[in-house]
């Protein structure tokens, strides 16, 4: 009894020494249910409040930096350098984690908005080269980060996956899409057109979208860490070099040797080309000459209304590829309509001359809004052994097309550039719906 009665004893020590006294409340602690929507919460508001700044400048670009086409130019090297490093984007973020790698690339954002308050070749140059590589992490990051939360909230909630990652990338694109009506609101307010052509009160909009970028910056800093948080800590140091480089090579590629990957990459192209439109042309060839400068500030406000209310709907509506394959066609068609509409009469009177522009930007929003909801929800459950590498496979093929809608800008009428739009939308729905009817019937009977 005696010698039961002392093992008893250990027993009882033995659990208590192991016992913490006081649970754990640092960051490093795995997210509960309640944190995980915390978090979508707080990267939703986070991206808003720097995106509705850079968005709005990125809206003005081809507008207010005019001289030699210098924003246009800026912008079409951006995106080049986009292009690039988002092909190594997925290994930075697995080295960083998700967390970190968006935290590191908002830094980018910053300077590019700062480099505007001194336009010049020497600023803005650099800024935008320096912004591709932050942007290729940041977004890499947000694809990541955001579907391991939804996977996680799913399986701690015993919800379906697939409904819980359309409703996540709905909450988090419907936030995201509303920073072009907001910050194109701010820059209606702010920016005043003089009888001479020349726009007043830039400066004091920079400022302004400086301070907003700090404050999304600083909100980003209370997210959680995530599963995906491996660091480089559990990397083998006895592996060497070249043989870690290799093994990191094949997996940013590896979805290029997948056939759902190459028949998506039309349709990633398309969202690519349908943003650079709404930018670069339909800014500058369609609105700005019925509007004004400040009128481009308005008719982006009421594309990015439509853009957030149609992105809420379509993150809900959309559960598997079925209700993807229905949500895209219909964003796609309405889109379709605006190009056609455009090339048979860009120009207008009356009261038309400012009601058309509003209305196809809205239209625009609502395809743009469908996209960008959809194209997540789709990567995000067809590869969910390699995300990070599919976000990057995005931003690769969608950032190289804006690049180049940027680069043939100053060279090409927008009667042609819709002509490629309509092609490019063809070919984008021809392929994906080649991808979704043989999809569905090979995974008729899994979960997504």
């Amino acid at each position: 009894m005696e010698g039961s009665s002392e093992a008893a004893i250990d027993s009882t020590v033995n659990r208590d020494e192991e016992a913490p006294l006081v649970a754990s409340k640092s960051s490093n602690q795995a997210p509960t249910t309640t944190s995980h929507t915390r978090d979508l919460h707080i990267l939703s508001s986070g991206f808003l409040l720097i995106f509705l700044a850079y968005g709005a400048a990125q809206n003005l670009e081809s507008s207010v930096n005019t001289k030699e086409n210098m924003g246009t130019i800026s912008l079409g090297i951006l995106y080049v350098s986009f292009t690039i490093f988002s092909l190594g984007a997925s290994v930075v973020v697995r080295a960083l984690g998700s967390r970190n790698a968006v935290l590191l690339g908002t830094t980018g954002y910053w300077l590019f908005i700062a480099a505007n308050m001194w336009a010049s070749w020497y600023t803005m140059i650099p800024a935008s080269l320096y912004l591709g590589f932050a942007a290729s992490i940041i977004w890499v990051g947000e694809g990541t980060y955001l579907t391991c939360a939804a996977r996680s909230h799913a399986k701690d909630s015993n919800l379906h996956e697939g409904t819980v990652i359309g409703s996540f990338n709905g909450e988090f694109w419907g936030f995201f899409a509303s920073h072009q009506f907001i910050g194109n609101l701010i820059s209606l307010a702010i920016l005043q057109d003089d009888k001479t052509g020349s726009t007043s009160g830039t400066t004091f909009l920079y400022t302004v979208f400086l301070c907003s970028m700090t404050l999304g910056t600083i909100l980003l800093c209370f997210l959680h860490k995530r599963n995906d948080e491996k660091g480089t800590s559990s990397v083998d140091s006895s592996v060497s070099f070249y043989s870690s480089l290799l093994s990191q090579t094949k997996l940013v590629i590896s979805p290029l040797f997948d056939i759902r990957m190459l028949l998506i990459i039309p349709l990633i192209a398309y969202s690519g080309l349908q943003q650079a439109f709404v930018w670069a042309e339909f800014t500058k060839d369609v609105v700005k000459p019925a509007l004004g400068v400040s009128g481009v500030a308005g008719s982006m406000a009421i594309y990015g209304a439509f853009d957030a209310i149609c992105s809420l709907g379509a993150g809900r509506l959309s559960s598997g590829v079925t209700s993807i394959t229905w949500i895209v066609l219909g964003g796609a068609l309405l889109q379709s309509c605006v190009f056609a509409s455009l090339l048979v009469k860009n120009s207008f009177t009356g009261v038309l001359k400012y009601v058309f522009p509003l209305l196809h930007a809205s239209l625009l929003g609502i395809g743009d809004g469908v996209l960008n909801t959809q194209l997540s929800a789709l990567l995000a459950l067809l590869f969910k052994q390699n995300t990070e590498a599919a976000f990057a496979q995005l931003k690769v093929w969608q950032c190289g097309a804006i690049a180049l809608v940027f680069f043939m800008s100053p060279y090409i009428s927008l009667q042609a550039m819709l002509g490629i739009m309509l092609a490019g939308v063809c070919a984008a729905l021809s392929t994906f719906l080649f991808l979704t009817l043989h999809v569905e019937k090979a995974f008729s009977h899994s979960s997504y």
